[in-house]
């Protein structure tokens, strides 16, 4: 007897889901930032070099290239959301942003003469403005262009697609950049309806207005109802602990942090230490310095701005006698809260002034996160390894968490070294080798590029508040002569910041991020982190089961079959993390697994929670095969009505094409590309399929079927991948989304 194949009707545990807000609801909806994305991966794509290293500074390494002005750098099949996307300078321009299969065609200004941009003003100290086209569509303060970045185009312009989308490149020269798209899990309930994206319309006028007000009070003012303020004046005494309150009148939100100091204490006050301890747990969740909490290395205004930081969730802003911070991160706590400031001056800092303002939390304990600012100093960098910010497995006790990793301040050098910018960031979650977030350099995770072209600047989401990029330049009148030096040791020191409202990325389990220090993770500067992050301890993505594809008893565990597959075959290689070799010391060494591939169908049997509300698949694959597609469908266990759940889709493979032009000079901005094949010997990759609830809730197994799909893409016109496109299978993981436990 077959099982009963009648529609079930939503569990209680889907009924409770957090309803996620989608497209810009995500800035309409900021006050639900600590709130759990479940069902939401996160991506992070760019065009980086594969093997590790920093070629031609991660510029113009394409998926594949469908014609010279289409230069693939992603490639998303199903329903997501697009919410960032950076390139240095006007470089690449004109984009192809392509939603749902329609191409469309976005130009910066300055690429309409490339070269005379490149021969008059790229150096400039203040250039003419450039802008977007079309122009209606992105606007400051979502979309900001490179003379107002010093160094980038950014666009924060969330753009959904319901079916696919794909971002390529128009022009190849110095074609760098990264983004950050959302899939959703089918089901998944929504704060609106995606439908598709106006063109021809402005940013919504009302988020617009909200990213306009990024060094304002943004949080809900005292005298409204439920708001309450907390405040008071105290004097730092060297090396004392001072409670400032102990706030309670549970379950609240946190709305809004206020510090004042006399601004000839400025620099003291930043390196005073803030925690803050939610609901009396063992770990304090915000244990950090002041300043850089605050957002920037320090509290040393060399050239008397109005605002050190002025961003949507943070702002840094003097007057004449006082220096003024304040943090509108939304923070739930449930219990209580003990927020505390620990001294390290050497002397006392008299008149700082504090006020914390809360506000009730009436949503369920178990949608929103606690709010962590978590520090981390590298003093010593091990050569050739990342910097770990954060590794969720290990602090605060440990254990799995779920949340959203929302942002980092840090110091990059205290020596005025920027070569550390080449530094890639890497984004692991929920126990991925593979990282789901792979930029291309540390400053343009921090917003800018070219090393913000030696200015600083601040946004509402990214910004490059302190440091010099060249000493001052002093004469020495008596002789004439010139000699170079910084006015403040302070000077020597940069940060930079990077916050994450719509293009959070969430994790159901765990969250490691890592930063590379220098192109090649060789330098030695001193590092100092602040990784923002929500989380609640326990899961919401559990695994269930695990398939090893070539083990004979692993495959008869799970119903295994594939009648057109490759035998077993063992291969060895890696991961793309960094280099794999550093002055002659194997940095990360190569592994072995088993796998098979078809151009057929498999099919198998995956164990799952029955209290889940929605599944996740991981698959370990072969990348040496480029642009593996297949159907996806779902049966019962023991059932053979399969349903189609939709496709597949890893984009590229191990080779990749890289396009830089090979003429010289500023006449290379608009050359041709260059073609030429880049093979890694990285061919192990991750990639994930999400099912919804409808075919897998209650159930305690499932059936997939994986039909592959044939591509015929080649690397570049003319140009076929080294191997043949195949779907290839090593292991399988079952992931269920679960209610988070109530904290």
């Amino acid at each position: 007897m077959k099982p009963s194949s009648r529609k079930r009707s939503p569990s209680r545990a889907r009924k409770q889901l957090p309803v996620i807000p989608a497209g810009f609801d995500a800035y309409r909806l900021w006050e639900q930032w600590p709130l759990q994305r479940i069902g939401i991966r996160a991506s992070m794509r760019s065009t980086r070099d594969r093997s590790g290293a920093n070629e031609a500074a991660c510029a113009s390494h394409y998926l594949y290239q469908e014609r010279p002005d289409f230069n693939a750098v992603a490639h998303a099949e199903g329903e997501g959301v697009l919410y960032f996307w950076r390139a240095n300078c006007w470089h690449g321009s004109p984009w192809h942003y392509e939603i749902d299969g329609v191409d469309h065609v976005v130009e910066e200004t300055a690429t309409q003469d490339p070269v005379k941009w490149i021969r008059d003003f790229r150096w400039a100290p203040d250039p003419p403005p450039s802008s977007f086209e079309p122009s209606t569509a992105f606007q400051e303060p979502l979309a900001w262009t490179w003379t107002r970045t010093r160094g980038a185009d950014l666009n924060w312009t969330a753009i959904p697609f319901n079916e696919s989308f794909r971002m390529a490149y128009g022009r190849t020269c110095y074609g760098t950049g990264y983004g950050i798209y959302h899939k959703i899990m089918p089901g998944t309930p929504l704060s609106m309806p995606l439908g598709s994206f106006d063109w021809n319309a402005g940013p919504p006028k009302d988020v617009a207005a909200l990213l306009g007000r990024a060094g304002k009070d943004i949080a809900p003012k005292s005298g409204r109802k439920g708001v309450r303020t907390h405040h008071g004046v105290i004097a730092l005494r060297p090396g004392e602990v001072t409670t400032l309150t102990e706030l309670t009148g549970a379950p609240a939100m946190l709305r809004a942090l206020e510090f004042s100091a006399p601004r000839g204490h400025a620099v003291d006050f930043g390196a005073v230490w803030l925690r803050i301890t939610w609901d009396n747990r063992r770990h304090a969740s915000i244990d950090a310095p002041v300043a850089l909490f605050f957002g920037a290395a320090h509290l040393h205004n060399r050239d008397d701005r109005e605002y050190l930081v002025k961003a949507l969730p943070m702002h840094i802003r003097f007057d004449a006698k006082r220096v003024h911070l304040a943090c509108y991160f939304p923070m739930p706590f449930f219990r209580s809260a003990r927020i505390e400031l620990v001294s390290r001056a050497g002397s006392v800092i008299p008149d700082v002034r504090w006020s914390a303002r809360t506000c009730p939390y009436d949503g369920p304990r178990n949608h929103a996160g606690y709010f962590h600012a978590t520090y981390a100093t590298h003093p010593h960098p091990a050569q050739g390894e990342d910097l770990v910010l954060l590794d969720t497995r290990e602090v605060e006790g440990g254990g799995d968490w779920t949340g959203s990793f929302v942002g980092t301040s840090w110091i990059f050098t205290k020596q005025n070294y920027l070569g550390t910018l080449e530094g890639i960031p890497r984004f692991f979650f929920d126990d991925a080798l593979m990282p789901q977030g792979y930029g291309t350099g540390t400053e343009e995770w921090g917003g800018g590029g070219d090393y913000w072209g030696g200015l600083n600047m601040t946004l509402p989401l990214a910004g490059h508040p302190c440091g010099l990029r060249a000493p001052q330049r002093m004469v020495n009148h008596a002789n004439g002569q010139e000699r170079h030096e910084c006015l403040d040791p302070l000077d020597m020191v940069h940060s930079a910041y990077r916050f994450l409202l719509a293009d959070l990325m969430p994790f159901g389990k765990n969250a490691l991020i890592r930063l590379e220090h220098g192109g090649e993770n060789e330098t030695n500067e001193h590092y100092e982190t602040v990784t923002y992050w929500y989380g609640l301890p326990g899961a919401s993505l559990v695994r269930t089961d695990e398939l090893n594809i070539g083990n004979a008893q692993s495959e008869r565990a799970h119903a295994y079959r594939a009648p057109g597959a490759s035998k077993p075959a063992k291969i060895t290689s890696r991961y793309e993390w960094g280099v794999d070799h550093l002055n002659g010391r194997e940095i990360y060494p190569a592994s072995t697994d088993t796998g098979r591939h078809h151009r057929g169908v498999s099919e198998f049997t995956l164990t799952l929670d029955p209290e889940n509300v929605g599944v996740m698949l991981r698959r370990k694959l072969d990348y040496l095969y480029p642009n593996q597609k297949a159907r996806v469908f779902v049966a019962d266990a023991g059932s053979d009505e399969w349903k189609p759940v939709g496709v597949w889709f890893t984009p590229g493979s191990n080779t990749c094409v890289f396009a830089q032009p090979a003429e010289k000079g500023p006449e290379r901005e608009a050359a041709p590309p260059f073609n030429q094949e880049r093979t890694v010997n990285r061919r192990f990759y991750e990639s994930e399929f999400l099912i919804g609830s409808e075919h897998t809730e209650g159930r305690k197994a499932i059936r997939v079927r994986i039909e592959h799909v044939p591509m015929d893409i080649e690397l570049w016109p003319g140009k076929p991948f080294p191997e043949k496109s195949a779907w290839s299978e090593m292991r399988y993981w079952a992931y269920c989304y679960v209610l988070p436990p109530l904290p």
